[in-house]
């Protein structure tokens, strides 16, 4: 694989304080990077519109917003996200609010991925917040509902990805958040894997937001992870 074919597989998380940061961050990125994630966390300073500005500027955008809500709100949260043109959305991979997420988003471009666990959690978190599944079945147990609601795809940890492939098959997207190059530190994410690792494993697209957004010279470590991701491939 190509360098710039790598670059479908690579999206950089703008979990940057404010929209200036974010915009500056594109820019020393420029053509290296075409796929952005914007999270809670800018969403909230802005981010929304400036993920319209992403969009118009012809770059890709993943809104990461987890929605989980009554059936009515998540269907009409997922119609005006489709119109804003961006090209990834998240949902909690619960039944009903799937299966609202995936009616709404009929007839769109929006790819709707269902969040199973999230990486920051091991099994005694799970436990602590009152489940009785392993992280891995539980990864699983939501990637077959996240299958069988017609969801675009799935996020989860890298580490599950090779047996949540095997249940969503070869056409559904499997974003893993969690992706720290060798010698970079893991922070707050438990289940972390290299982008060699992930794609071997079976991701589609890799979230990556410290290891480039955090460092000295971002552009460099964005082009080390590309070439990784297209020698992995």
């Amino acid at each position: 694989m190509s360098v710039d074919e790598a670059r479908n597989n690579l999206i950089v998380g703008l979990d940057v304080p404010d929209v200036a940061a974010a915009a500056r961050m594109v820019e020393t990125l420029g053509d290296t990077v075409d796929f952005y994630k914007v999270g809670y966390q800018l969403a909230f300073a802005g981010g929304l519109d400036f993920a319209r500005e992403l969009v118009g500027a012809g770059k890709r955008v993943f809104l990461d917003m987890k929605l989980l809500d009554i059936d009515n709100t998540v269907a009409r949260g997922v119609e005006n996200v489709a119109r804003m043109g961006v090209h990834m959305l998240t949902v909690h991979a619960y039944p009903k609010a799937l299966a609202a997420a995936a009616e709404a988003a009929k007839g769109s471009d929006l790819r709707l991925l269902g969040v199973t666990v999230l990486t920051s959690m091991d099994d005694h978190d799970l436990s602590d917040a009152g489940y009785h599944d392993s992280v891995v079945t539980l990864v699983l147990k939501r990637a077959r509902l996240a299958h069988e609601a017609g969801m675009g795809g799935i996020v989860c940890s890298a580490i599950e990805a090779e047996a949540a492939r095997e249940i969503v098959g070869p056409d559904m997207a499997v974003v893993t958040p969690g992706i720290r190059p060798v010698g970079s530190a893991g922070s707050d994410q438990k289940r972390v894997v290299t982008p060699a690792e992930a794609i071997s494993a079976g991701a589609s697209h890799l979230v990556v937001g410290r290891p480039i957004t955090a460092v000295s010279d971002p552009k460099a470590a964005a082009e080390a992870i590309l070439d990784e991701i297209a020698g992995a491939k």
